[in-house]
This record gives C-alpha cells, structure tokens and sequence, in this order.
C-alpha cells in the first residue's frame, strides 16, 4: 500500500467519524471512533503511545 493509498484511507476514516458523531465532543471520543474506523480499513493502529520526554529536570 502507498502512502497517498493509506492518506486517502486516513482522510476518509477522519470524515466519516465527524460527520457521524457531529462537534462538541470529547477528543478520547473521536479517537476511539477513528481508531475503530482505521482498522475496520485494515490499518494497524495504536493509540496513546507513551514517547520519551526530558522536561527540565524531569
């Protein structure tokens, strides 16, 4: 699959689910609607990845 493939499926999949669920809702709302969407189109997804960060001394 090409990037511009995988891009089209991705725009399409971000249309579909605020065109269904409408404005105004949490964003943990969306994103589990997009992630559902997203491997319902056969796409491997994981959500809430932990990345590494250095915050002043933290």
């Amino acid at each position: 699959m090409t990037e511009n493939e995988i891009i089209y499926i991705i725009r399409g999949s971000i249309f579909r689910v605020y065109n269904t669920l409408g404005p105004g809702l949490l964003e943990s709302a969306y994103e589990a609607a997009l992630k559902y969407e997203l491997e319902k189109s056969g796409l491997q997804v994981r959500s809430q990845v932990a990345l590494p960060m250095i915050y002043e001394n933290i």
